[in-house]
């Protein structure tokens, strides 16, 4: 089975991330999936966007209206200074435009900047939910953010994700629907509030879950395992328990000395999906021996996209979606 192209925060590469235009594209291009990131409002709204502090995504810097509410504030473990979801009402955050954060790097989607506004998770959903022209329609690949963060705040965002959810006809999201984070708290929560839906586990390329290392520093649990030793065998074999997948920083499967095809035969062979993140084809992002002419250039984006489909991965996150089709169909050859 070809590994599955899922739309990272839409086709992002190509219009402002998380914007309506962005989803609608990747809709367009053909992609399997789309990936919205869910932060909460003041008011307990699922929001989409990829981090809660939203000065580099929105034009929140340039409303005066809005300039009593920048602030620095930790949030997993890093200072952060500027304006964040959960100071402001779903009303507020409906008002903002979207900005593209690399604009310097995509000129050409930073002239579609102000175009859009700020969704919900409904709106992503009601997206996914329009057919293709050839019958199709793209799934979900839902992933919640910072919900350690929120819950010290009294915000629940697995609760208020799976009443959206409910909401817009998706609570059995079948085969359409993938909830993932980079926090195993949250999604343990997740099995106890929808059972049947498919959860996958983010993995950085080190380091240990923020959720389990902040309640090991409060004396709530022991030392967690780091993505190394997650990893191993017996890490593998813990996670399947769990799990249906675990999507890796896609150095862990083309960066220098990574295992690759062994790392994804090993989740394979406890029944975990593999999914990796993230395709982008400019240098900036391109490891290096893939990096070639000006920095914020296009490098070899062929060459490292197919290294990634020979993994044997199911599903690969993408800005650009039209590029990983190509590459899946060049590798399918």
């Amino acid at each position: 089975m070809s590994a599955a192209v899922i739309a990272h925060r839409g086709a992002s590469g190509h219009r402002p991330e998380h914007s309506l235009a962005a989803y609608l594209l990747a809709a367009e291009q053909g992609a399997d999936a789309v990936e919205p990131d869910v932060v909460l409002s003041k008011d307990g709204v699922p929001v989409v966007r990829h981090e809660n502090e939203i000065s580099a995504t929105t034009d929140v810097a340039s409303r005066p209206e809005f300039a009593d509410r920048r602030r620095s504030r930790s949030v997993d473990g890093r200072m952060l200074t500027g304006w964040f979801t959960e100071d402001f009402t779903w009303e507020e955050l409906s008002t903002l435009r979207t900005r593209e954060p690399h604009p310097a790097l995509r000129p050409d989607s930073a002239a579609h900047d102000g175009e859009g506004t700020v969704l919900r998770l409904r709106d992503v959903l009601g997206v996914c939910d329009r057919a293709r022209p050839d019958g199709s329609r793209p799934g979900a690949v839902v992933e919640i953010k910072h919900a350690a963060h929120f819950g010290g705040l009294g915000l629940d965002v697995v609760a208020a994700v799976a009443d959206e959810l409910a909401e817009a006809g998706w609570a059995e999201g079948g085969d359409r629907l993938v909830i993932e984070s980079f926090e195993p708290t949250a999604l343990r929560r997740v099995a106890e509030r929808m059972p049947q839906t498919r959860r996958v586990l983010l993995l950085e390329s080190s380091g240990v879950p923020f959720d389990l290392a902040s309640a090991h520093a409060a004396g709530r649990g022991p030392i967690p395992s780091d993505t190394a030793e997650l990893l191993t065998d017996a890490g593998l074999d813990r996670l399947s328990s769990e799990f249906a997948g675990i999507s890796v920083d896609k150095e862990l499967l083309v960066g220098d000395g990574a295992r690759g095809a062994d790392l994804v035969g090993a989740a394979h062979d406890r029944g975990l999906v593999v999914y990796t993140w993230t395709l982008r084809p400019e240098n900036t992002f391109l490891e290096e021996r893939h990096r070639t002419g000006r920095a914020g250039g296009l490098g070899d984006w062929q060459a490292e996209f197919a290294d990634v489909f020979a993994t044997g991965v199911d599903g690969v996150f993408a800005d650009h979606p039209d590029l990983a089709l190509a590459a899946r169909r060049s590798a399918l050859a």
